[in-house]
């Protein structure tokens, strides 16, 4: 039984994910999401009056409101109120729960809400000079953590967990494989909920990979020790033997990319004042902090928060998507629930599409439902997780109506 309460998800629908340096290399978030708003609304036939906000996950806007700028770029009304989230690789996802409680509070009741990325147009970031005649200094990314030691960079972090959990390059290329080729297979299928933006129409990066060229690609980071990672995964081995053995390559990494997905959310109440036929229903979400210096681990601590907080266990689930930064994070939570593999990202993940990092959330959120919707009965749950930067958790729970 669907709660009264739980708002309804009328549609959903995402750009395509490009490289960046691809299609979308020449436009601003919204000029990438603005065409997504527009469609999700045709489809779903609610008018632009009706919505009441816009919240959007974005991480490398730098500043500004990048939610505004896309409510006004996609012509909905002046009056309609606009949140910007910065969670890093979660805030598609808890864009989403922070809609929903906008709903749930009385102070909207329809909603936009995921997230979007333009990381080839991301402002070029410095760091003001400390004294009059020095210099700026640029930076790649920001601290997610005060302590250095527990703020690594991202893949020298993955390298550490593999390493530690015992996933050999082996292992995760072996996935990465099978993202590719189950992303790649699913090109026709999945192009239902992709609105055509810059003339891309589908997924720009998978491919048909074969498991000795990518043996042969040149290793992207290797795993050392260091206190922080030890303390991060206590229960886990030490790194020993080869640290090649355990490197991450290439395709064990989601790419660098541009892209955006959003959802339309509305209170039963307004669904039935409207006329409007909702699609499915959001039953609860989690966002939680995990260690900073291990921050793949954070998505199934959210997902085991979630499920438990609504009384569900993960076999309850008919559909999950995970955005699979990594291959050895996939890996991770794939053993930590004891999900058969065609059971986790069924049509190839984040791994497989890129990594639009205010977006990759939602991105996962809009293929659960897409798949729950063509693929199961209705009641039928499913989840999305992602995790962020600086040891940061999100999951959602949604089932099909």
């Amino acid at each position: 039984m669907i709660p009264a309460r739980a708002p309804r998800i009328l549609a959903w629908a995402r750009s395509a994910v490009a490289p960046v340096g691809g299609a979308f290399k020449a436009l601003p978030p919204h000029g990438i999401a603005a065409p997504v708003l527009r469609e999700l609304l045709a489809r779903a036939g609610v008018a632009v009056s009706a919505v009441d906000a816009v919240v959007a996950g974005n991480a490398l806007g730098a500043g500004g409101n990048p939610a505004r700028m896309l409510a006004l770029a996609a012509d909905l009304q002046e009056r309609c109120s606009a949140y910007t989230v910065d969670t890093q690789c979660c805030a598609g996802l808890d864009a989403v729960a922070l809609a929903a409680g906008l709903l749930a509070g009385g102070n909207a009741e329809v909603a936009i809400a995921g997230g979007v990325e333009a990381w080839s147009r991301a402002p070029i970031r410095q760091h003001r000079p400390m004294r009059p005649g020095e210099p700026a200094v640029a930076y790649e990314r920001p601290a997610f953590a005060p302590d250095p030691e527990r703020d690594p960079d991202m893949l020298l972090s993955a390298a550490r967990y593999a390493a530690r959990q015992g996933y050999s390059r082996a292992d995760q290329d072996a996935y990465a494989v099978l993202a590719h080729a189950r992303a790649f297979g699913a090109r026709s299928r999945l192009a239902g909920e992709i609105v055509p933006v810059a003339g891309l129409a589908h997924d720009a990066y998978p491919r048909v990979l074969s498991a000795q060229r990518v043996a042969r690609m040149p290793a992207a980071a290797i795993a050392d020790e260091s206190p922080a990672s030890r303390q991060a995964s206590p229960g886990a081995g030490p790194v020993s033997g080869d640290p090649a053995r355990w490197a991450l390559s290439p395709p064990a990494i989601s790419p660098k990319a541009d892209g955006a997905a959003f959802v339309l959310l509305a209170t039963d109440a307004a669904c039935r004042r409207l006329g409007l036929r909702p699609r499915a229903a959001w039953l609860g979400s989690a966002s939680v902090g995990a260690a900073p210096e291990m921050p793949l681990l954070a998505a199934a601590q959210a997902a085991r928060e979630l499920l438990a907080r609504l009384g569900l266990c993960m076999a309850d689930m008919a559909a999950v998507e995970l955005h699979d930064a990594f291959a050895a994070q996939a890996l991770g939570f794939r053993d930590a629930f004891g999900l058969a593999p065609e059971r986790l990202n069924r049509h190839g993940g984040g791994l497989a599409r890129g990594h639009p990092i205010g977006a990759s959330a939602a991105i996962a959120l809009v293929r659960l439902l897409a798949d729950l919707d063509a693929d199961e009965a209705a009641g039928a749950a499913g989840l999305a997780a992602a995790a962020g930067a600086g040891g940061l958790g999100a999951a959602a729970v949604v089932a099909r109506l």
